[in-house]
């Protein structure tokens, strides 16, 4: 029986019940093994003590999840204050390296809200924070609500660019996506491609220039409706796709 490709998946550190612990929310993990059909591993947030090179070698996709911390402000050349709060440097210290093995080896890698500002900051850009208060610059914040469905709802559209990778996935130039984030892409590293924007300029999705693989990072939330919206479900099939491709060459090399 053909094996499912292995998927690395960040955690968050938290401290819940008296325990800290390592981990990812469900609607990854349910996305993951439902519409990419691939096998979700949760790494543990060690920073320098994770052996990321060995986990490396035996999975064959990495995805950085959204998460409620800010990647810390000095490693994108700004003072840490409580405006940046909540941090999560134990995250910061793993999925930073994890991600540059990924883009090194080629393997493939979706990245996610937390993870889309992540991929910007490893590759050289910075971020901007309270954008809602920004002219010209729309809320991007959930709703106030306790209920899920309602903080997840779909709630603005986006524009692809025509010609490049997330346009090609979805086959439309247009599409209405979630909103959750407060921080957002300032400066674009010089490595990433812009995808596509929402009316106000602020940039949700990109590409990695010249990746040897699916390396694509979204600032919405397509993991929460994965299983009941289109473009949701035919970004996590793309990936689950290029994880495939990839553990098929791995197959052949091992």
């Amino acid at each position: 029986m053909t094996q499912k490709p292995l998927v690395l998946v960040s955690t968050d550190v938290k401290d819940i019940d008296g325990y800290t612990w390592h981990a990812a929310p469900v609607t990854y993990i349910s996305a993951l093994a439902g519409q990419a059909a691939v096998m979700p591993l949760l790494v543990p947030s060690l920073g320098a003590s994770a052996d990321l090179e060995s986990a490396i070698a035996c999975c064959d996709g990495v995805l950085l999840t959204g998460s409620r911390s800010n990647v810390h402000p000095p490693l994108y050349g700004e003072e840490a204050s409580e405006k940046h709060e909540p941090f999560d440097r134990d995250r910061d210290a793993t999925t930073f390296p994890l991600a540059k093995l990924a883009l090194e080896k080629g393997v493939p890698l979706f990245a996610i809200c937390r993870g889309h500002q992540e991929l910007n900051v490893i590759l050289g850009g910075t971020i901007a924070g309270e954008i809602q208060e920004q002219e010209g610059r729309m809320d991007h914040r959930a709703p106030q609500s306790t209920d899920n469905d309602e903080r997840f709802r779909i709630a603005h559209p986006v524009r692809t660019c025509v010609g490049g990778m997330l346009h090609d996935i979805l086959g439309t130039e247009e599409v209405r996506v979630n909103s959750l984030h407060r921080q957002a892409i300032d400066k674009l590293a010089p490595g990433l491609e812009v995808e596509a924007t929402a009316e106000d300029g602020t940039i949700e999705a990109t590409s990695v220039k010249g990746a040897k693989a699916f390396a694509m990072s979204v600032q919405w939330h397509p993991e929460y409706w994965a299983g009941s919206d289109d473009v949701s479900r035919k970004l996590f099939e793309a990936f689950g796709d290029a994880c495939r491709k990839y553990r098929a060459a791995r197959m052949l090399r091992d």
